[in-house]
């Protein structure tokens, strides 16, 4: 089923005076509203694609066995377009207007999805916000910033130089970007690949068991904070920053091959349970303990 979120469809069945289920809530509205508001039925695990040129995309876990999509269009030179195939839900925003300058283009969503939801979002300005959706993530931005919070299963983000946020996320976390620095907080993730060009890079949260950990980028700062029960075996090379800690590492017993040039650091922390590897070109990094 496809539904165009846009008073072109309105018109007809409001003039009509008629109402089909798929349109109840268009109609409801007057012609000229920005707020446009649709609700699909879903069963477990769908999967939700969103892209938008322009707009904040916010996205919510609920209850409920079906995603409610609200687009908030700043002019009518956009439409919304929500398309549903099967368990998929389709949503692009659309420019009608070749003149229309970026801000006339922009469009907010507010999307409540079930919790098991897998979401592929698009997003070039803006912003990014998911909270509590645990099923698998893509997320690809240019200039948006992302947020996540307390998202699970296996989340990949991309940008060019919007930052990253994402707290207490779990399962499995690949993110990269140009020039977006990130803050992985409070993470419970068993596996991290982070690596950005010019960014910084902030890492605190749970060392788990027999995990990896891969913190990269070519310049800025990667720090991260431990706290005295963490157990992690651990690789910090900057060829032209510094490598500052604070951690008392004992000598480990695994191989690692020593750079002939700039700062390297090489040790287990208790047990070496967890495997943290930070890497720079010239920024500096810190290992610190967490207050």
């Amino acid at each position: 089923m496809s539904t165009q979120l846009t008073p072109r469809n309105v018109r007809p069945w409001a003039a009509a005076g008629l109402l089909v289920p798929g349109l109840m809530l268009l109609a409801a509205r007057p012609a000229s509203a920005d707020r446009l508001t649709q609700h699909f039925k879903v069963d477990a695990h769908p999967v939700v694609t969103i892209h938008n040129p322009n707009g904040t995309v916010t996205v919510r876990a609920w209850t409920k066995s079906e995603v409610m999509v609200v687009a908030n269009r700043a002019t009518n030179q956009v439409e919304v377009d929500a398309e549903q195939t099967e368990n998929r839900i389709d949503i692009l925003t659309r420019q009608v207007s070749g003149t229309a300058n970026p801000d006339e283009l922009r469009t907010d969503y507010e999307i409540s999805v079930p919790e098991d939801a897998e979401l592929e979002i698009h997003d070039d300005a803006g912003g990014v916000n998911v909270s509590n959706v645990l099923g698998d993530m893509n997320v690809e931005t240019i200039a948006a910033g992302v947020d996540l919070e307390d998202s699970a299963g296996y989340l990949t983000v991309k940008t060019v130089g919007g930052a990253f946020q994402c707290v207490r996320c779990a399962g499995r976390l690949e993110v990269s970007s140009i020039s977006g620095s990130f803050k992985l907080i409070d993470m419970r993730s068993y596996n991290v690949r982070a690596q950005t060009s010019t960014g910084n890079i902030l890492f605190t949260g749970s060392f788990l068991p027999n995990a990896n950990y891969r913190l990269k980028n070519y310049s800025g700062v990667i720090e991260v904070r431990f706290m005295p029960g963490d157990s992690f075996d651990l690789s910090a090379t900057s060829l032209k920053g510094k490598v500052n800690n604070e951690a008392k590492l004992t000598p480990s017993s695994k191989h690692h091959l020593m750079p002939r040039f700039g700062n390297a650091l090489f040790g287990t922390f208790n047990s070496g349970r967890a495997k943290v590897e930070l890497s720079s070109f010239d920024g500096t990094i810190n290992i610190l303990k967490r207050d």
